[in-house]
């Protein structure tokens, strides 16, 4: 069997956004200015909403997002509900955000948050839903968007590894208040290191802008994004600099042009990315029915559309063999892997704090244990894809 490399992520540079980096580092306006908005708006017109607002990470856009609801009663010390498997950012951004997180556990079919164990988490401090579309698999929002309109929370949508997956024909990220994306190197729209966050909420959007740049009191163009360029017009609301007044506690989260510049060029390749993405997962999904005693994965149901981050699976309880052996087996033929994440208040020691104890989230934990997921990016193709199925028969034939 010939050997190949097969890494997990890829970028797309496009020759236009080389195009743009060249004229920025010419011009040496590098800092956030006209390509960060032009990113914003290509990326909200492209998900059907009226603002974008770009930041430095998917966990900053998460961390902003939430912080928002300071702005209309939120307390901090109050409650978040979130899955309890998912990547570390989005437990993470909660408590940078200054809220307590309350993990619900997943389902093993879907690997998202189980609908019906929300309400029993519920209480009067809980203030808002952070449901995530894990490996680009669509939660059911239906079920979600009815609990949180029953106990009047607000909604923020985790689409970090989502980018372009619908659910009954509505993109994710854009059923709640507000939804949030990552753009970070490995992801289907990449700008490098990044994150966005979309809403059709005028005011929300204002504040995430104000939320990036320290809290600052002026969320403009001129002030925010290219403070060169003069004074607001607003100047003398506080009778000084409003670029120096800062009328909420922020956060230092911008975009920059060069990332950007990377990121409109994802844009218009945007739809060749998902294909081939689908593409990819679908050919390994059809390889995978041959070992299907031996692992579980994902399938896309028929009310929605997945957008691959990824490929999951996950070992069963009848398998032989242990996940570490499987992993290095896959990585001695050139086959990059990442474990599935793990149950967050269980099995990470930064966590220890909260005071969950082992067992509390099993369906997190089996996953934790026994999860890995492999790539399924644009640079991976057929050839890749077989000899991924060929490595993987060829294990089994050896362990199983």
């Amino acid at each position: 069997m010939y050997k190949r490399k097969i890494p997990f992520g890829t970028i797309v540079i496009t020759e236009k956004a080389k195009k743009i980096i060249y004229e920025l580092l010419e011009t040496k306006r590098v800092s956030q200015g006209k390509y960060v908005r032009e990113f914003e708006k290509r990326f909200a017109d492209i998900w059907g909403v009226k603002y974008g607002v770009a930041v430095s990470s998917g966990t900053d856009a998460i961390a902003l997002a939430l912080s928002v609801l300071y702005d209309f009663g939120a307390k901090r010390g109050d409650e978040v509900i979130l899955p309890a498997l998912t990547f570390i950012g989005t437990a993470n951004a909660v408590l940078m955000a200054g809220f307590k997180p309350v993990f619900v556990d997943v389902e093993l079919e879907t690997l998202n948050i189980n609908p019906e164990k929300i309400e029993e988490k519920i209480t009067e401090k809980t203030k808002a839903m952070l449901p995530v579309h894990l490996m680009g698999k669509p939660v059911n929002m239906e079920k979600i968007c009815e609990i949180t309109k029953k106990y009047n929370l607000f909604l923020i949508e985790d689409s970090a590894e989502a980018h372009g997956s619908e659910y009954k024909g509505k993109n994710v990220g854009t059923f709640g208040d507000m939804g949030c994306f990552s753009t970070y190197v490995a992801h289907i729209i990449s700008t490098i290191e990044g994150g966005i966050i979309i809403t059709d909420n005028e005011e929300y959007a204002e504040i995430l802008r104000s939320l990036r740049a320290h809290g600052r009191a002026c969320k403009c163009d001129v002030c925010v994004l290219n403070t060169s360029s003069g004074y607001c017009k607003k100047r003398f609301k506080y009778g000084r600099d409003i670029r120096f007044v800062f009328e909420r506690v922020g956060f230092s989260s911008k975009m920059n042009e060069i990332e950007a510049a990377v990121g409109i060029g994802n844009l218009e390749i945007y739809e060749e990315i998902i294909e081939k993405r689908r593409k990819n997962f679908f050919k390994l999904k059809e390889i995978f029915k041959e070992f299907e005693d031996y692992f579980y994965t994902i399938d896309e149901a028929k009310e929605e559309k997945l957008s691959p981050h990824a490929f999951p699976f996950i070992l069963k309880e009848k398998c032989k063999f242990k996940r570490d052996e499987l992993v290095f087996y896959l990585n001695e033929n050139g086959i990059d892997t990442r474990d599935l994440f793990s149950s967050i208040p269980t099995q990470t020691p930064g966590y220890k704090f909260l005071g969950y104890k082992e067992g509390e989230f099993p369906i997190s934990e089996y996953i934790g244990n026994n999860g890995i997921h492999i790539g399924v990016h644009q640079d991976i193709d057929d050839e890749d894809i077989e000899y991924v199925g060929e490595v993987i028969k060829s294990f089994l034939e050896i362990n199983g």
